[in-house]
């Protein structure tokens, strides 16, 4: 890895959010298997899953998340 590292603090929040999920994305593409759960993690998952099937009202889209987060970091 003789890339020079790019100066990430100059980018804006959403920017770094972006290039997070950027990055996230493309490693699971090529290699499933590292982006694979925990067990504490899928535990986790199975608790909020079934806290939806509880009462699905209290669910938020992603995309709302995704907003609000971009909202915050302007």
């Amino acid at each position: 890895m003789s890339q020079t590292r790019p100066d990430f603090l100059s980018l804006s929040v959403a920017e770094r959010i972006q290039l997070a999920e950027d990055i996230w994305d493309s490693i699971a593409t090529e290699s499933p298997e590292s982006a694979a759960l925990t067990p504490l993690q899928l535990q986790e998952l199975q608790a909020r899953l079934d806290a939806h099937d509880q009462d699905p009202s209290t669910a938020v889209s992603w995309d709302q998340v995704r907003t609000e987060l971009f909202q915050r970091s302007h």
